[in-house]
């Protein structure tokens, strides 16, 4: 292993560590621990997962922080619903996550997680930050007027490493498996999808005679809400059993005009019926709504009728101040006044 190579090992153990004891210890300890112990004591990683962990430690903390950006769009995008994806964030692992309820709710955690993985190798390819990847090589030829340059984001290997890692865990032909790859596809999709073009013009004047183009990720925002809509349009269906195994083969839609139909590779899939998610229920994830901010005029979810579940709501009254009216004044003064104001809170009971 080369220095380049030393370095990567061991920067890759130490963000290792850091998803596993929450601080980073002596460069002493790291390369005593290796990635074999390490690997071994991240909680929720299947045997084939340990297995990437231990050989590429360091694209295992490119994996763990796209893990997080999955989780962080998951809460933003559920903000104002009743299953705000907390219940994610409280597992003891960034790995291993899983709703007990085959629901629409867990059909999307897989998509935005696979996706947050996919965006986060992706993205470190594109920088230089982790080894067997860089740029696209394959776009050197473009149309008349304009041609690749620059470093186009190396999509495939991002798309394949994270379906290596999160596809490890669902080896099983069981129906719940057959649900989580067909959404870790759709989250791994959108990315590709969502995928844009920049170009930058030469020639006189910026006539833009030419062009140089190159394909980069677009803000991981755009992902999120891409899935959040596939989501608001998610397929029931159910796993077609056929041939002398009895074995659950495939995915076909539920209710459909026409027999044996598939869903398509973007749709967010599930097996069951959503909780009502109102109560505290561990078995199916639900944290319960009791405490939540809720809008009193909403009609939507985030209104207090919907996200109190007819429970009713307490109004507490603050007071918010902030600095107003600011004036600067020469040479390097700034006065400003107090600003107050009465708002009204509402939360569920």
């Amino acid at each position: 292993m080369g220095t380049s190579g030393s370095s990567k090992f061991i920067i890759g153990l130490l963000y290792l560590i850091f998803f596993v004891y929450g601080s980073y210890p002596a460069l002493s300890s790291v390369v005593a621990l290796g990635a074999n112990i390490i690997c071994n004591k991240i909680p929720g990683l299947a045997p084939r997962q340990r297995t990437i962990c231990r050989s590429r430690p360091v694209a295992m903390a490119v994996i763990g922080e796209g893990a997080k950006l999955g989780i962080t769009e998951c809460q933003y995008q559920f903000r104002n619903m009743r299953w705000n994806c907390s219940s994610a964030s409280k597992y003891e692992s960034l790995f291993g996550y899983q709703h007990e309820i085959a629901s629409k709710e867990a059909g999307f955690w897989s998509a935005i997680s696979s996706s947050g993985v996919a965006y986060a190798i992706t993205h470190a390819c594109s920088v230089g930050s982790l080894d067997k990847c860089g740029c696209d090589k394959s776009r050197l030829k473009g149309a008349k007027g304009w041609k690749w340059g620059g470093c186009s984001a190396d999509i495939k290997h991002g798309l394949k490493l994270a379906r290596k890692f999160l596809d490890a865990r669902e080896i099983e032909e069981t129906e719940r498996s057959l649900m989580n790859r067909h959404n870790n596809k759709a989250g791994r999709k959108a990315v590709k999808d969502n995928m844009v073009t920049e170009c930058r013009c030469h020639g006189p004047s910026s006539s833009c005679s030419l062009r140089t183009c190159w394909r980069k990720l677009p803000p991981f925002r755009k992902i999120g809400d891409y899935l959040f809509d596939n989501f608001k349009e998610a397929k029931s269906v159910i796993a077609w059993r056929g041939g002398r195994l009895l074995r659950p083969k495939t995915l076909l839609l539920k209710k459909s005009k026409r027999p044996n139909r598939k869903p398509r590779r973007r749709d967010i899939v599930y097996l069951e019926k959503s909780p009502n998610y109102c109560e505290y229920n561990e078995e199916t994830g639900s944290l319960g709504t009791v405490g939540r901010n809720c809008n009193k005029g909403s009609d939507g979810n985030d209104g207090c009728d919907l996200m109190c579940c007819g429970r009713g709501y307490n109004t507490h009254q603050y007071t918010k101040t902030w600095q107003c009216n600011c004036t600067f004044h020469w040479c390097c003064n700034v006065n400003c006044k107090n600003c107050t104001e009465k708002r009204l809170e509402y939360t569920c009971k």
